[in-house]
């Protein structure tokens, strides 16, 4: 995948357009980067062109400049799609990635062929209870964080993953998160219960992992019932379910992208 900047931003991103068919985006989880997405790139590399993007203060989109903040992400993703000609995309987010997808479909929703939102939760429809519940969580880890990146990485690397060689992965790309990007976390709750729920004109695949947290498992639980849309629970997974069963994760987002390339038809 070759490694491109976006102009007039501090946005990296990786791109391979060589399959000349539909596109597929992945944005990935808090604290690491695209790579975690390396099992999926693999499996569909030249069967759809592919899109990640490094948010903004992971991986390499880490030179911000004032004005510059988390919020701005869909506007970023929209650049590059107009950058690229990219008419419309299947769009994969894990975790907080789910978030950004969610933020990019409510403002360009002509541009989405369809969402896949793994450990994530309806960010037009977020319970104020969870979101205060998931604050006090984020800042314990911020705590551990601010002491030591490598303490902060150990004990995320527990949350995020469940098997042994998806936590060694995920602990690898998170000790190279910088505490300064902590800054732009904030701006996350400018994104949330900010649209009106309504009717997608899009497929929608909700999941998560069998040993993510109960109250993560509930969402996805809810979510799927009120959109009545497509789910899944990963067995012998926890919160980044594409690391910690690539396989499986390939084979149940290619049959989910089977189904929307045939309703289309």
């Amino acid at each position: 995948m070759q490694n491109l900047y976006l102009e007039n931003s501090p946005i990296a991103y990786y791109l391979d357009d060589s399959a000349n068919k539909e596109w597929l985006v992945f944005i990935h989880a808090a604290f690491v980067d695209r790579r975690m997405f390396e099992k999926q790139f693999d499996y569909f590399s030249g069967k759809y062109n592919l899109l990640a993007i490094d948010i903004l203060g992971h991986g390499n989109s880490i030179h911000a400049q004032k004005g510059d903040g988390i919020e701005k992400m869909s506007y970023w993703i929209d650049r590059i799609f107009q950058k690229h000609k990219i008419p419309a995309a299947h769009f994969i987010g894990v975790s907080l990635g789910s978030v950004f997808i969610q933020d990019f479909a409510n403002k360009y929703e002509n541009k989405v062929l369809s969402l896949a939102c793994f450990g994530g939760y309806d960010i037009n429809n977020f319970d104020i209870k969870n979101q205060k519940s998931n604050s006090k969580e984020q800042m314990k880890m911020m705590l551990k964080a601010l002491f030591s990146i490598k303490w902060f990485a150990k004990a995320n690397k527990k949350i995020s993953a469940y098997t042994s060689d998806a936590q060694t992965a995920f602990y690898n790309m998170n000790i190279q998160f910088k505490k300064s990007s902590f800054r732009h976390m904030s701006g996350l709750n400018k994104l949330v219960n900010k649209y009106p729920k309504k009717e997608r004109n899009y497929n929608l695949l909700v999941g998560c992992g069998e040993h993510d947290i109960p109250m993560e498992i509930e969402i996805v639980n809810k979510w799927a019932e009120y959109e009545n849309c497509d789910k899944i629970i990963f067995g012998n997974a926890g919160h980044c379910v594409n690391m910690d069963v690539p396989q499986e994760f390939n084979i149940c987002l290619e049959k989910f992208l089977q189904k929307c390339q045939s309703e289309k038809l």
